[in-house]
């Protein structure tokens, strides 16, 4: 156990959490905008009423992007009270009236820093009753990416068409109509839309009636939701969108798009369709609403969404061409899967706070990849499980489910650790519980148990254990993976028979120049299902053996006669493992006897642990490129990837030292590299490999690499439009085209008329990596500007110019110069902020970047100076620092 001590800090099993209670608690009522006292003095909203039903009704004016609305909720009243206190944000409300008994009008305070709205009354409400509050209010269309905002595309005949779609999650429903904005507040919802006549309106229930206005006008109604539903999940879109449609198991499942792009959606429609079979009977609990329309957004910030009945996607991930590759496909199949997943996960049981989100995002991420898998047997899923560890690394991490308490918090919560590291948890989870379908009886349990209520995360365990045939305690198991950050090291040591496995909490280390910063952390010890094979029998799930690690350290017998043994069969458990000198030598001879020893899961996980014990100082970097000595005889997409991976970050800190020194490591490849062809290929995993190791090849400037780059880039733009360059290729084509003023300009005019949109990114992404320095700027003005490249791109945009040594100054730069105008676009502490900060700044590795880093955010305050990414960048930052002055000498030295 470890604690660090803060002065006033009363400990929790959580950490540093609750106030001093010597100390008493006074609220402090804060005024609202017109001067008076505010009612309510806390972020979270009061418990004493609870809404029933919205009745909405909205007149979006795409003319002038403005709106009207009028919202009527209907409540039941808790506890008694005098007061109601919801959300509105950058609403007018222009008339109140209140009904509980007789009908009046209501004054309505407004207290905008926690955009919040209060009601008071004149007399007492009785706990029981029933009340209705109206509200008259008009409003901007947003020019962001959340709340009711509008968007655009060019159509066909290069004319402008407007649109307007809603995005909600995490804390802008309130910016559509006034709410109870969060989770725990379910209703049901009847939604009325305003539009002209040649559009379409869209929401979460089949539409039941359309009916002509005065104004020329048609106003849709839809139907009332036949579910109580979490205000984040309603949506609503006034577009000139084209369907297709089918029915699956009594529910219409349509996939709409803009017109010209309707044959793009075909491989959506029949995807989601399965999918939809496949998970009502997986889950058997039958998707409860009449319709599930997946739509194509032109301008959209988040991969997708799950609103109720009314999906959203970026087109990039919804709509694929017929000639697609495998890998694009499996993309799309995978969102689908993962927004499908949400429709029980997260949509009919939902988390009663944001600090539990993982138990929505965990389980769809989970779902997506194991049904991505069933189609196509690919690895995404192990990869992305390395780079959650990875994350989880960093002791600006944060637990599973952490306490939040402000939007900046909510926000940050969409992270890997949410996501990846939920899903892992779950994934080791289903391998520790004892036959094939407890895991699966258990979230059965907790849907049914929980249908249309909120849950927190022992609600899951209990449900677990209540179906676990041996009675096992699956909270006493998993309460550690999601109560405190970080994962464990298990460390092997041998003596004969006798192996003694040793678990300690992974910290990465401080450079003497750190200060360190001071909290409070209260450490447990995690209950480990360690998976083991050994060289007797190491490749099926017959010769897994297992072993559960509670305490600090414990013992288990191997026959002396077993040469090598290896843990976390095919990287299934949420930690890695140091095997000390003498076990990483018997791996790599074995590994270079005989590749297929092990599972390509298992070679790719002693690589990734090798490179993050490196990276621990526990190992030397001679050690890491001493077990990549067998690469040459590697066949599999898994290892080569991850090795790949992990050998171009440090590339790349040692390009912006310009280092040439691991031109020479990569030589290691080279034969697999020679080996590839530049023809279609059907398999995902070789195409995977494919890329990678061309991806390498080329950015290393092998002559032959590029000349068959160049050539296939030339015969494309000569074909107008009757060739196409093999989708895994695409990238390492247009990357390679970019470098050259001529075919910059080419690709440029391609991606301005391109209307597929996964090339169109990847043409993007081959813009970006110019190493000319007018072009990265023009690249990152446009970004930001909007009109020739979405804003939606530019965190994929600045991510791409900072891995060139000609940009990621310039990024830096750039994004200290407009950083008011980047949280205008998007939210402090959103997943797009964070990929912005640690693309920014990721491969700084010297002192003097380290002191400007720390000076620019220092200065923002409420600008984003305490965002969880903030500290992520500066640790990462010195732990480059840290790297880089224990192993360039001896890299150098060594090549």
């Amino acid at each position: 156990m470890v604690l660090y001590f803060l002065p006033g800090c009363t400990f929790t099993k959580a950490g540093c959490r609750k106030t001093n209670k010597t100390t008493p608690f006074e609220p402090v009522y804060p005024l609202s905008t017109n001067g008076k006292l505010f009612p309510w003095a806390q972020f979270r909203l009061p418990r004493s009423v609870r809404p029933v039903n919205y009745d909405l009704t909205l007149n979006p004016d795409l003319n002038n992007m403005t709106f009207t609305g009028r919202t009527v909720i209907t409540m039941s009243v808790l506890h008694n009270t005098k007061i109601i206190v919801l959300h509105s944000a950058h609403l007018n409300i222009t008339k109140a009236t209140f009904k509980v008994g007789l009908e009046g009008d209501v004054t309505v305070l407004e207290y905008q820093t926690r955009q919040q709205i209060a009601v008071q009354l004149s007399e007492e409400m009785k706990a029981g009753q029933s009340c209705v509050l109206t509200l008259d209010y008009s409003a901007s269309l947003s020019h962001t990416y959340d709340g009711f905002y509008n968007s655009s595309y060019i159509d066909k005949e290069g004319n402008k068409r407007v649109l307007a779609a809603t995005q909600f999650e995490p804390l802008s429903a309130r910016k559509a109509f006034p709410c109870f904005d969060e989770p725990a507040f379910k209703a049901t919802f009847l939604i009325k839309i305003s539009r002209k006549s040649n559009y379409t309106t869209l929401s979460n229930m089949p539409q039941v009636k359309s009916t002509p206005l005065p104004n020329g006008l048609v106003q849709d109604e839809f139907e009332k939701t036949s579910v109580n539903m979490s205000t984040y999940l309603v949506a609503f879109i006034v577009a000139d969108f084209t369907p297709i449609s089918k029915n699956v198991s009594e529910t219409l499942v349509s996939v709409y798009s803009v017109p010209e792009k309707k044959e793009h959606t075909d491989y959506a429609l029949d995807t989601a369709s399965k999918l939809l079979e496949f998970y009502n009977s997986f889950f058997e609990i039958n998707y409860p609403l009449k319709k599930l329309d997946l739509v194509a957004i032109p301008d959209f910030l988040a991969g997708a969404m799950e609103n109720w009945g009314l999906i959203t996607f970026r087109e990039t991930t919804l709509l694929v061409g017929n000639q697609s590759s495998p890998l694009e496909k499996q993309l799309v199949a995978s969102v689908i899967a993962h927004e499908l997943a949400h429709q029980w996960f997260g949509n009919l049981v939902t988390m009663s706070w944001w600090n539990d989100l993982w138990l929505n995002e965990g389980f769809a991420t989970y779902m997506q990849y194991i049904t991505s898998y069933v189609c196509f047997q690919g690895n995404l899923f192990l990869a992305v499980r390395f780079r959650a560890l990875d994350k989880d690394a960093l002791n600006s991490s944060h637990a599973v489910s952490t306490e939040v308490n402000n939007p900046e918090q909510v926000e940050e919560m969409f992270d890997s650790v949410s996501y990846e590291k939920g899903a892992s948890i779950l994934m080791m989870l289903n391998t520790w519980l004892p036959g094939k379908q407890q895991f699966r009886k258990g979230i059965i349990q907790y849907l049914k148990q929980f249908s249309g209520l909120n849950t927190d995360t022992d609600d899951l365990w209990n449900s677990l254990t209540q179906v676990s045939a041996q009675h096992h305690n699956v909270s006493e198991m998993m309460r550690s993976w999601t109560s405190q950050k970080g994962f464990p090291l298990v460390t092997v040591s041998r003596q004969g028979g006798q192996v003694t496995l040793t678990q300690e909490w992974v910290t990465l280390p401080h450079t003497h120049t750190q200060q360190l910063t001071v909290f409070c952390t209260l450490f447990s010890l995690w209950n480990i299902p360690v998976t083991y094979v050994t060289d007797n029998c190491s490749l099926g799930p017959e010769c897994i053996q297992m072993f559960n690690l509670k305490t600090k350290s414990g013992t288990l017998e191997l026959p002396e006669s077993v040469k090598w043994l290896k843990l976390n069969y095919r990287n299934t458990g949420f930690y890695i493992v140091h095997y000390g000198d003498e076990g990483w030598a018997a791996l790599k001879d074995a590994l270079s006897s005989n590749v297929q020893v092990l599972t390509q899961e298992d070679r790719a996980s002693l690589i990734h642990n090798i490179f993050a014990l490196s990276r621990l100082g526990r190992v030397s970097f001679y050690q890491v490129l001493n077990l990549l000595k067998y690469m040459s005889n590697e066949t599999e997409s898994c290892p080569v990837t991850e090795a790949l991976l992990q050998l171009n970050v440090i590339y790349r800190l040692l390009d912006k030292r310009q280092e040439d020194s691991l031109h020479y490591i990569l030589y290691r490849f080279g034969s697999l590299m020679d080996n590839q062809t530049w023809g279609e290929e059907e398999s995902v995993s070789k195409q995977e490999l494919r890329s990678a190791l061309l991806g390498s090849a080329c950015s290393l400037n092998q002559e032959n690499c590029i000349q068959q780059a160049k050539a296939l880039f030339k015969h494309y733009d000569e074909s107008n439009g009757t060739s196409r360059i093999p989708g895994d290729l695409q990238q390492v084509v247009f990357t390679v085209a970019a470098q050259s003023n001529e075919d910059w300009l080419t690709l440029l005019h391609m991606y301005q008329t391109v209307t597929y949109d996964a090339e169109k990114r990847k043409m993007l992404r081959g813009l970006a990596s110019t190493q000319d320095a007018r072009r990265i700027v023009w690249i990152l003005k446009a970004g930001l500007r909007g009109d020739i490249i979405q804003t939606q791109e530019l965190p994929l945009v600045i991510s791409t110019v900072c891995n060139g040594f000609a940009g990621y100054l310039f990024a830096w730069d750039f994004i200290q110069e407009n950083w008011d105008r980047l949280i205008e676009k998007f939210p402090i502490g959103s997943y797009a902020i964070q990929t912005i900060i640690k693309s920014a700044t990721s491969q700084f590795s010297t002192q003097a970047h380290l002191d400007r880093v720390q000076g620019f955010f220092s200065s923002l305050k409420e600008r984003g100076s305490q965002m969880r990414s903030v500290q992520e960048a500066l640790e990462t930052i010195r732990l480059n620092q840290r790297w880089m002055d224990k192993n360039l000498p001896t890299l150098q030295k060594w090549l």
